[in-house]
């Protein structure tokens, strides 16, 4: 996770980013799980995982999503994590379901979008959104 920044001094951001430590927590769940001898533990972990990614996903799209998308210059990015998010949810629900050998695709997408927020789109929006913007960032968190 980024800390050469300064951004996580925002506490939006701070919070997104303590998401990502625990996502990440229960990514490592979620592989022990697959890779265990108790193959009917992998539901649990998954909507452990969904229990973790689902809110965190939905708060980012409607509150600093939502502010960047305004700006042409963020827009196609913020729509491509979106779509990652899409993705991500897909490729969860298939390892809930028992579709396993999906769980490389998984971590390895996870992996890379939390490192494009972390590395690129916090430490983006810091210098690109002013007071009011975050104002609204933080009330439609």
């Amino acid at each position: 996770m980024c800390s050469y920044c300064g951004c996580r001094a925002n506490t939006l951001i701070a919070r997104y980013s303590a998401d990502h430590v625990d996502i990440v927590n229960a990514l490592g769940d979620l592989r022990r799980a697959v890779q265990g001898t108790s193959p009917e533990s992998v539901p649990d972990a998954a909507a452990r995982m969904a229990a973790l990614l689902d809110p965190h996903t939905v708060s980012e799209e409607r509150s600093l999503f939502a502010e960047l998308r305004v700006d042409p210059e963020f827009t196609d990015h913020v729509d491509g994590l979106c779509a990652e998010h899409a993705e991500l949810d897909g490729l969860l629900a298939r390892i809930a379901a028992g579709q396993v050998a999906d769980l490389p695709a998984f971590e390895l997408q996870l992996r890379r979008h939390i490192d494009k927020e972390e590395n690129g789109l916090f430490p983006a929006a810091i210098i690109a959104l002013d007071g009011a913007a975050w104002e609204r960032a933080v009330a439609a968190a």
